[in-house]
């Protein structure tokens, strides 16, 4: 039988198709049976999928967090004032950026106050690393009281503009993607393997 751990992960098809085969194989005569249980778990199945776009952000967060750590870790200290070329910033610019972005989003999407960021880029590494781990733990607190039933609710980003939260949730999957190809295109650049090409 299958555990309701495992249920969870499961697709709702996926999940209405291993309650079908069971019951059919326990109950093979019970037609009556079978289809008032399948109701009942199917139900059920929805209540497990009541938070689909919150759920996603928050199962998107541990990745983002270990690979966009480890991309600040990969890159040796000497070369965090490292940049391509003048017009662009230099590579400890992005811990940093995504630090502040970090609290800023995983604030504003739950009605919490953002604790102050007092990094600056040309801090040193370890400094700055730490200040990065400090965020997604942040974010790791915050998100799992955000629900999609909020997402329609109004606040007030960056320079004063308003978005929905679900609008929000948005911009925070392509901030962690950006945050993250910049530095592993910093880590190119000086012949370093990014976390996400590491084998």
């Amino acid at each position: 039988m299958t555990s309701s751990r495992n249920m969870q992960s499961m697709s709702w098809g996926d999940t209405i198709q291993t309650v079908w085969i069971s019951f059919t194989l326990l109950c093979p005569k019970e037609k009556s049976m079978r289809k008032t249980a399948l109701v009942v778990l199917f139900l059920t199945a929805c209540a497990w999928a009541q938070n689909p776009v919150s759920d996603g952000i928050r199962n998107e967060l541990a990745g983002v967090a270990k690979k966009t750590i480890g991309a600040a870790e990969e890159m040796p200290a000497e070369n965090y004032s490292y940049k391509p070329t003048e017009a662009q910033v230099t590579f400890g610019h992005w811990p940093v950026h995504a630090t502040h972005a970090n609290y800023f989003f995983c604030s504003k999407l739950t009605g919490a106050t953002a604790p102050e960021v007092t990094v600056k880029e040309t801090d040193p590494k370890d400094k700055l690393v730490e200040a990065l781990k400090k965020s997604f733990d942040y974010c790791s607190e915050q998100l799992p009281k955000l629900q999609d039933s909020q997402l329609s609710e109004e606040v007030t980003m960056f320079g004063g503009h308003k978005m929905t939260k679900g609008a929000a949730v948005l911009d925070l999957s392509a901030d962690w993607a950006d945050h993250y190809s910049q530095m592993a295109s910093y880590l190119r650049l000086k012949g370093l393997v990014p976390p996400t090409a590491k084998k």
